[in-house]
């Protein structure tokens, strides 16, 4: 086979040393490379690997990666639950979508002079601050603006006490109670130096489930 080969045509050589070249390439990046990188992913960080899953009572009921709604079937927020911050990822063919919806993730693309989304921030506020029993001034930035992906499951931890007490009442619960899990659930900086303390919406209301 390698003589007759050799008495082809230089171009049809060079195209099957291509084709050689391109099958094995493919299976070194294309099969080894994923199965290997897949390995060490389920060896090293199994929770990160499958998606960083949040489990309660046995079930999946989330991702700690992405927020989530709680809302009734009318998009209103529920007053026993910790909210997460607005969500721009809003399906505009459901009605009163909350938001949260992957498939509609980015931004609103408002810019912070746009008058639309100034009055719809003061809107917010004046909700927040009716929902939450408290002064409009004291609404934190992340309780009416929504993050770029619109998928954030975060919030501050100024947000989380600002909920303290309508959660405690709603669950008929002791707000110190309460504010300790706020407290225990607070996250750091990344390395200590990126980003700002936050708490997970998803797993501190899974907490206040099983503290109720």
């Amino acid at each position: 086979m390698s003589s007759m080969t050799t008495r082809w045509p230089g171009p049809v050589r060079q195209h099957l040393a291509a084709l050689r070249a391109l099958l094995v390439l493919t299976v070194l990046t294309g099969v080894a490379y994923p199965l290997v990188v897949m390995g060490i992913g389920q060896m090293l960080f199994p929770s990160e690997a499958n998606g960083s899953l949040v489990r309660s009572g046995g079930q999946v009921v989330g991702s700690s990666l992405l927020g989530q709604a709680f809302a009734d079937a009318q998009g209103n927020p529920l007053p026993q639950w910790f909210q997460p911050r607005p969500s721009a990822a809003v399906d505009p063919s459901v009605k009163n979508d909350p938001g949260y919806n992957p498939l509609f993730s980015g931004a609103s693309n408002l810019g912070p002079s746009n008058p639309d989304l100034i009055k719809t921030i003061q809107d917010r506020r004046a909700a927040v601050a009716a929902f939450d029993g408290v002064p409009a001034a004291s609404v934190p930035p992340d309780a009416v603006t929504a993050s770029g992906s619109g998928l954030d499951p975060d919030i501050s931890p100024a947000y989380a006490d600002e909920q303290v007490n309508r959660v405690a009442r709603a669950r008929g619960l002791d707000p110190a109670a309460v504010r300790a899990l706020v407290a225990a659930h607070v996250q750091g900086r990344t390395l200590g130096i990126l980003g700002q303390p936050r708490i997970n919406v998803v797993e501190l209301n899974i907490a206040i489930a099983q503290l109720h």
